[in-house]
């Protein structure tokens, strides 16, 4: 099979792209300012992690059958996935927000410190990043986004 036409590739992949390009609009109706930046971010609705396991296994379920080895791999594959974006990323965004949080207090008490004995800038740092995980529903709507865009490109490509 040549790459350009394995189907469960490329349908996995679109629904990557597919996700993250949706993030804009909807960062938009959220915040009512567009962010493009939001098209490489990791986290928000809808996860493009969930969309595209469920997106390969949707495909690989229609290729090779729903009862087949691959299939199974790639749901088993595919559980882990957005286990691992809703418990372990998401967890670790929480620990950036705290250590964010924890960094900008002793800056603030190191600058103030300072200012006893003279005035300085305080140095710059850049903060880590908090959003790396995915809430439950934005797994739950990526995983329902990747099927659907399996769904309706078999329908309009391969029949």
């Amino acid at each position: 099979m040549e790459l350009l036409q394995n189907f469960p590739l490329l349908v996995a992949l679109s629904s990557i792209l597919l996700a993250q390009a949706i993030k804009i609009p909807l960062g938009f109706i959220a915040a009512k300012t567009w962010d493009a930046s939001l098209i490489t971010s990791t986290g928000g609705m809808p996860s493009s992690h969930s969309a595209a396991v469920t997106s390969l296994s949707t495909a690989i379920g229609i290729e090779q059958g729903f009862d087949s080895n691959l299939f199974a791999i790639c749901i088993v594959f595919g559980v882990i996935v957005m286990f691992d974006a809703t418990g372990v990323r998401r967890h670790a965004g929480y620990h950036a927000t705290v250590l964010n949080q924890l960094v900008n207090d002793f800056n603030r008490l190191v600058t103030e410190a300072r200012s006893w004995q003279q005035k300085r800038e305080p140095e710059k740092r850049q903060e880590l990043k908090e959003l790396l995980g995915h809430q439950p529903i934005e797994v739950i709507f990526g995983a329902i986004f990747g099927v659907g865009i399996t769904f309706a490109a078999h329908a309009i490509f391969i029949v």
